[in-house]
């Protein structure tokens, strides 16, 4: 790449300014950490546990209104807002899982989706709690914003790093810090927890619940254990959405967020842990790389071009999926969901 201007734009209309745009990797360091958290409650449920939850969105949702409302409406404390959120989130698993896990898996699909729907439309018409579809941040009347806390904590780590002679770091850079040290963090605690006896249980339940009833484990149990503790993480990753994008509203909460932890949990592989933050530093590279292809307009209007970034990430995972089944660190024995 030396000698390579890189704002050139080649015939095929790719932009390289990417790669020497630091607030570029910031912000996708950022939301891959995000929808890595997110993955990796999905990896506990359904590579792990065997259960398909397609409720995400809603518990990230549940967190991060939960997290603003206390702190923007009631006053209480960040820090107290934050495992009071995660609580909330947790209880909102076991009600959702309590009636769904005793039918079949697909049960549970419908349930959790439809409650993430849910959650969605009361957002965007509760609008004296959570501010409708104009979302919610601060109290002008109390003076009081969410994030207050945040950006004290943002402008001490800015501090160190220009102690550190960075003289001007990105404004995002200490939420990049934060969120992956979330990531690798939430990654060892469920690494330690299943090779546990209670991981291995959860694992017997995949493979053959009734074998794991039959052995006097109490399936349902320990599925509203797994789904709980997914819940918890994405309550997590809820609050990190909520700090990078300065605001929770309705619409960053949509299936599409459900549906791209999905696609990187496909792309990393199954029952893989590590492959999840792989895969979605992977998917977001490629999905916002995209946006750096420059196509003549017209024909190529921005919606037209925003559809050819989601079709060209769309391919990605079609070649995955033909070629490797199993995700890129997956393996075929884990496999087993739905045979």
């Amino acid at each position: 790449m030396v000698g390579i201007d890189p704002g050139t734009v080649f015939p095929l209309g790719i932009s390289l300014n990417f790669f020497t745009d630091t607030g570029f990797w910031t912000g996708v360091g950022v939301i891959a950490g995000i929808y890595a958290l997110v993955a990796l409650g999905l990896q506990l449920n359904v590579g792990f546990t065997g259960i398909v939850n397609f409720g995400a969105a809603g518990f990230m949702a549940v967190g991060a209104y939960t997290m603003a409302i206390l702190v923007v409406k009631t006053g209480l404390s960040f820090w107290l807002a934050l495992p009071l959120s995660v609580l909330v989130t947790m209880a909102f698993g076991l009600i959702i899982g309590l009636p769904s896990l005793r039918l079949r898996a697909d049960y549970l699909a419908i349930v959790t989706i439809a409650f993430a729907e849910i959650v969605r439309v009361i957002a965007q018409n509760a609008r004296g709690l959570t501010g409708g579809n104009q979302g919610i941040f601060c109290d002008f009347a109390a003076n009081r914003c969410y994030d207050d806390t945040w950006r004290n904590i943002s402008d001490t780590i800015q501090g160190w790093l220009e102690s550190l002679g960075w003289s001007n770091p990105e404004g995002l850079f200490p939420l990049l810090l934060v969120v992956w040290i979330a990531v690798v963090l939430v990654t060892f605690g469920l690494l330690y927890i299943q090779n546990t006896p209670w991981g291995r249980v959860l694992r017997a339940i995949r493979e053959d619940e009734d074998a794991a009833r039959a052995l006097g484990k109490n399936a349902l149990s320990y599925k509203l254990q797994s789904l709980a503790i997914a819940a918890a993480i994405g309550a997590v990753a809820g609050w990190f959405l909520a700090l990078d994008l300065a605001t929770v509203h309705p619409e960053d909460f949509e299936p599409l967020v459900t549906f791209f932890a999905y696609g990187l949990l496909i792309l990393g592989g199954l029952a893989n842990y590590w492959g999840v933050l792989i895969g979605s530093v992977i998917f977001w590279v490629v999905l916002e790389g995209t946006r750096f292809i420059g196509l003549p307009d017209p024909p190529f209007t921005e919606v037209r071009i925003a559809a050819l970034r989601f079709a060209i990430v769309g391919v990605v995972l079609i070649l995955v999926m033909a070629f490797r089944p199993q995700g890129m660190f997956g393996k075929r024995e884990e496999m087993v969901l739905g045979e």
